[in-house]
């Protein structure tokens, strides 16, 4: 549990996550594919494919080698798709499929982390319109993720334009403590992949999240915490609820109940010195 709270005259602080397998059960690109199939974007053979690649996932992660493949796969798939149409099946399904595999120990986290005063970052290889959507879900406070290149007609021309993976994800962060004035020293990252270890070793409080064998290993040599998650549950039915209010309005309640308080000594006080004046 993470108890202390940001010293605000102290620069700030940042939670990094990784996503797939470390705030949500399983690939978030890959779980819309059906999604996609139904919306006309891939044909039945593609969602046999990704379903085969979302087990391999599963099953043992992805090294180096399989996520390029699943890089040039994914690019090469979604050429010529509406990025409008993209993004409206997404919100239309993304209660349905994310909510119920968003990890309860890492919504508790990202629960606590704001808490704290921390900032909550979702840093992931999957692409912008699949993950800022789930970020929002999360109440995540900023996203990095890899963008895909747009032609004028509005469509994915097949070109990356940003790939947040492996050493770039580092980069990002380090950017993020440059513009945001992050103290990345005292700062926390997620992730349950070996190809995150530039992100993990940016930060003073790196975790491995059900770690692939070779982050297990890392992970043991550099005397990371190692954390399982295994109870996906759906936001709602998390108690207690996992909705929290925006940060302003917290300070805003924060602000009201200390008026509260001040207001209740103030007739606590002069009812004290009423009855004794009386007596």
């Amino acid at each position: 549990m993470l108890c202390l709270v940001e010293n605000h005259s102290l620069p700030r602080t940042a939670a990094f996550f990784d996503l797939d397998k470390t705030v949500i059960a399983k690939s978030s690109t890959l779980t819309f594919s059906k999604s996609f199939y139904q919306g006309g974007l891939i044909n039945r053979r593609a969602v046999l494919r990704t379903a085969y690649a979302q087990f391999v996932f599963l099953a043992g992660g992805a090294d180096h080698d399989q996520m390029e493949r699943m890089r040039e796969y994914l690019s090469a798939l979604c050429k010529g798709w509406n990025v409008k149409q993209v993004k409206e099946i997404v919100a239309e399904t993304l209660h349905d499929l994310i909510d119920p595999i968003i990890y309860d120990e890492a919504a508790t986290l990202i629960e606590e982390h704001h808490t704290a005063g921390r900032d909550v970052v979702i840093v992931s290889t999957s692409g912008a319109e699949v993950v800022e959507p789930i970020g929002e879900l999360l109440g995540a406070d900023r996203v990095v993720a890899t963008r895909m290149v747009v032609g004028d007609d509005g469509c994915f021309t097949g070109e990356v334009e940003y790939y947040a993976y492996g050493p770039t994800k580092a980069e990002a962060v380090q950017a993020l403590a440059v513009s945001e004035g992050y103290d990345l020293s005292r700062c926390y990252a997620y992730s349950d992949s070996a190809t995150d270890v530039p992100m993990l070793e940016a930060v003073g409080h790196p975790h491995a999240v059900n770690p692939d064998r070779a982050l297990r290993r890392e992970a043991a040599l550099r005397e990371w915490p190692i954390l399982v998650f295994d109870r996906p549950v759906r936001l709602k039915q998390r108690l207690p609820t996992f909705s929290m209010p925006p940060r302003p309005a917290l300070v805003a309640a924060a602000a009201v109940g200390a008026a509260a308080v001040t207001a209740g000594l103030v007739w606590y006080t002069s009812r004290r010195r009423a009855a004794a004046t009386t007596a």
